[in-house]
């Protein structure tokens, strides 16, 4: 019983740990924001008068409302496409089996350890051969290929699991394949699709790097892409920097916040399975 209580006490100050981590970033940023513009505060020192105009100015500095129509346009293109073709070669690799499906399988695992950086030279060549620099699906396209592997393993994980025999009455009723995968199988699929989703929503909001390599007008990238102009413009000014960042970070916060019991639901659901 005593051990016990020290490993409740122990995991309960871990978590605070853990908690302090992660959110004294946020609110170093918060408050830094809410400095003067054009000063250089002091660590985590609160400032006399709160200049919540830093947060309307950096919003207009940045353009943030073309960014923000911008990044839509690019989650519209990558992530419903990135979730309908994983999710088919998901339901092909995991629960049709077809001859050469583990073949199949383990070059999407080998494409599992490509980083973003080993192909970003040949990526942006291939991009200005076909004529799509500084576009929209300069970002969107690539993105998409370099979602399949994650998306495939991670839906083919799903589709394994699934019971054989739900397969069976569904064929012997009738059902073609395409009616199983439809009206069997992505409805059940749905919490491992949903948090597949969010992560790619996140991955592409959040998507730096291609961004500022493909694409040179701030206005078509990403908010987190943009976020380098943003600074090259107002590197000097440390809290209109920071209100900038919070604003950019502020959809995914609040995404993960409203989709965080589904998002956690899947992952044990993931875990439970095996």
């Amino acid at each position: 019983m005593i051990a016990s209580r020290r490993e409740l006490w122990l995991g309960r100050v871990l978590l605070v740990v853990l908690m302090l981590v992660t959110v004294m970033p946020f609110v170093s940023l918060f408050v830094t924001a809410l400095h003067e513009s054009g000063t250089y505060p002091p660590g985590l020192a609160w400032p006399e008068v709160l200049h919540w105009s830093n947060f309307a100015t950096a919003f207009q500095s940045a353009q943030m409302g073309k960014l923000l129509v911008s990044s839509v346009l690019i989650e519209l293109g990558v992530v419903p496409v990135a979730l309908l073709i994983g999710t088919l070669a998901g339901f092909a690799i995991g629960h049709l089996r077809p001859p050469g499906g583990r073949w199949i399988f383990l070059a999407f695992l080998l494409g599992l350890t490509l980083p973003f950086e080993g192909v970003i030279v040949p990526l942006y060549y291939q991009i200005r051969d076909m004529g799509l620099l500084n576009t929209r699906w300069a970002i969107i396209l690539p993105l998409i290929g370099l979602y399949m592997p994650f998306a495939v393993f991670w839906m083919r994980a799903h589709f394994v699991n699934m019971p054989d025999d739900v397969s069976e009455a569904a064929r012997i009723d009738g059902a073609t394949t395409w009616q199983l995968f439809w009206r069997i199988h992505l409805p059940l699929s749905m919490p491992a699709l949903s948090s597949l989703g969010i992560l790619m929503f996140l991955w592409t909001w959040n998507q730096f790097l291609l961004a500022v390599v493909l694409v040179d007008d701030p206005t078509k990238r990403t908010m987190a892409g943009a976020l380098g102009a943003f600074q090259g413009q107002w590197g000097t000014d440390i809290p209109l920097l920071c209100a900038g960042s919070l604003l950019i970070l502020l959809p995914t916060l609040v995404l993960f916040v409203v989709f965080q019991r589904q998002f956690v639901t899947a992952l044990l659901q993931g875990s439970v399975k095996g």
